[in-house]
């Protein structure tokens, strides 16, 4: 019997399923755990912890060589104030408030202050604003939200994008190098009508919307999904059930995945306002010269739970794994490490347990998530010791998850979920809404999942890949993505940050391959690649398990074409159509220069 490393003592939920299997082949798992009641909004939480805990720190951003720091009674006052200035400007459900930059202070207390009084939120990928040429993206968000308030941290930073949107009738709110056509965010603190604000909070229900979160469809073309209170508080309980050890120590959170996105947005953000902690502002980034920025403030600051994207820990760990005081800082108080957005390759797993046996003797728990913008996020959490990493966890209670009949002989279902999570649809889209549902009442997730253990349903769901992403060879064999992009970068991580898979209707498949900082395309870096593609070969069941041949490719993936999002987050079909004509060069025969085959 394997020799498990042990795990910290921590509180999960049992691992219990119910399964409903119907007479036409769908499957329904819930958790035999009930929802229980959770708050009306968002605004019950700040409220309940500035009484209880007044003085306690609810959010701090590093400022030059310490942390500036804001407590949760400054933040319920702050709050109360810029509620105030947003009903005197008239702020409403039809010109919501917009936000186009990066995590802060002033962002949060922008967003809680609209949505204490029922008035969505609008957080936009600052991209869309700073990386973009034409600012395609963002013209089309603002003219579908039609905002009243823009909020920009520096106006100076997005002067060419608010230019470029040039919103007739929305006021422009700056926290710094403001000019003359901006509002100071100072002014929007200055008065407080008690009375006004609190008669409004009282008329926010659950199904208020509480924030537009965008998302791109098949088009490219940006979605707003509707985010209710309802589905956010929702949530916060549900994880608050599978969780229960949340209850025991206020949690910690470093963390820097962006606001304008469900995972660090509702899930992290709400974590923290929904239990009472404290959120430390991570102006890093997995990125050369920005991971940096995330390692030092790991020095100083411990959290109790780390959430991070695949692409995230494998740019901290060669820091934790040559660093004795960070590591031992990271790991000080730390009760759970959690992936999402993308399966954790195996290396990265295997490494994230050693170096936590080698600081604590024993082995965090490390976990994963499944949802989507539309579920506000989660779905199902894992809250057991997982037995791979594309193990996605079990339902949270109030969630239902349908697993449609087999779409092939490898165990693979069609992924559909109904619970008080998920979206009413998207705004001003009825067309896109109507879409997403089935008769039941279920969204549309546009995944697939398979048992992990087929015989035992409590080990949970394992993650099988996205449909819109799946293909034929041209002998009618499925290649499945997901999964084949997991294991190539399990065999390539030496060189490839992230890897498009190729071959639609083609005898082989083919690796795009966007290399990691500092790899050029050189002998070592071409050797290395085709000692990936071997291993892949060896370890594979046949020509759709691994890739015949790759390029290293020398241009990065494009926000404005929709390549990749500021999370990290590859868009194979978006890379697929803007390089169709690379995709054909792989392909010739014989083979260019630049292209690396596998040997024999």
């Amino acid at each position: 019997m394997e020799n498990r490393p042990q795990l910290i003592p921590i509180r999960f939920l049992p691992a219990r399923v119910e399964v409903e299997r119907r007479t036409d082949g769908t499957i329904v798992l819930r958790s035999p755990e009930p929802l229980r009641p959770y708050a009306r909004c968002l605004g019950e939480y700040l409220e309940r912890w500035a009484a209880e805990k007044p003085d306690d720190v609810f959010l701090a951003e590093r400022e030059g060589d310490s942390w500036r720091k804001i407590t949760w009674a400054e933040t319920r006052t702050l709050v109360h104030a810029i509620a105030t200035s947003f009903l005197q400007r008239g702020v409403s459900l039809d010109h919501p408030v917009a936000i186009l930059s990066d995590n802060s202070i002033e962002h949060a207390l922008i967003a809680l202050a609209a949505m204490h009084i029922g008035v969505p939120v609008a957080p936009i990928s600052p991209a869309y604003s700073l990386m973009s040429r034409d600012f395609a993206r963002l013209k089309t968000i603002v003219s579908l939200i039609q905002p009243r308030v823009i909020f920009v941290q520096d106006a100076e930073q997005y002067a060419r994008a608010l230019e470029a949107i040039a919103v007739q009738g929305a006021e422009i709110v700056a926290a710094r190098n403001f000019s003359h056509r901006t509002t100071p965010f100072e002014r929007l603190t200055t008065t407080i009508d008690s009375a006004a604000v609190f008669r409004t909070f009282a008329s926010v229900q659950p199904e208020t919307i509480a924030k537009f979160l965008f998302t791109s469809g098949s088009t490219g073309q940006p979605k707003a999904v509707i985010n209710t209170h309802r589905m956010l508080c929702s949530n916060v309980q549900s994880r608050a059930q599978a969780w229960p050890f949340l209850e025991d120590e206020p949690p910690v959170l470093i963390d820097w995945l962006p606001w304008n996105h469900t995972f660090g947005g509702n899930n992290d953000f709400n974590l923290v306002l929904g239990h009472g902690g404290t959120l430390y502002i991570d102006t890093g980034k997995p990125l050369p010269g920005m991971i940096e920025i995330t390692v030092r403030n790991l020095r100083e600051v411990s959290p109790t739970i780390y959430y991070n994207v695949p692409r995230g820990f494998d740019a901290l760990l060669p820091f934790l794994e040559r660093d004795a005081a960070l590591r031992r800082s990271f790991f000080a108080r730390l009760k759970v490490i959690l992936y999402a957005a993308a399966a954790l390759p195996v290396p990265l797993w295997d490494r994230l347990k050693q170096l936590s046996i080698q600081e604590t003797g024993k082995c965090v728990p490390l976990t994963a998530a499944w949802g989507s913008t539309e579920t506000a996020p989660q779905v199902t959490l894992v809250h057991y010791e997982p037995v791979r990493t594309s193990v996605i966890g079990l339902p949270t209670p109030g969630c239902e998850l349908k697993k449609m009949v087999p779409v092939d002989n490898t165990g693979r279902y069609e992924l559909r979920v109904r619970g008080p999570n998920v979206t009413p649809g998207y705004w001003r889209q009825p067309d896109l809404t109507a879409a997403a549902f089935d008769q039941e009442g279920f969204y549309k997730m546009g995944d697939a999942g398979r048992f992990a253990d087929e015989n035992d349903p409590t080990l949970g769901i394992e993650f099988a890949g996205r449909f819109t992403e799946d293909f034929k060879l041209s002998s009618a064999t499925w290649v499945h993505v997901g999964a084949l992009r997991v294991r190539a970068l399990a065999a390539l991580g030496s060189v490839a940050q992230d890897i498009v898979i190729t071959g639609h209707d083609c005898d082989e498949i083919g690796f795009l391959i966007f290399p990691k900082p500092g790899v050029v395309d050189d002998p070592v870096s071409r050797e290395r690649v085709r000692q990936g593609l071997s291993l892949l070969r060896a370890d594979g069941c046949g020509r759709s398990t691994y890739a015949t041949r790759a390029i290293l490719l020398s241009e990065p993936p494009s926000i404005d074409a929709g390549e990749i999002t500021d999370k990290g987050y590859i868009n194979q079909r978006a890379v697929l159509d803007r390089r169709a004509a690379i995709v054909e060069r792989l392909y010739r025969n014989p083979p260019d220069d630049d292209v690396i085959m596998l040997g024999l």
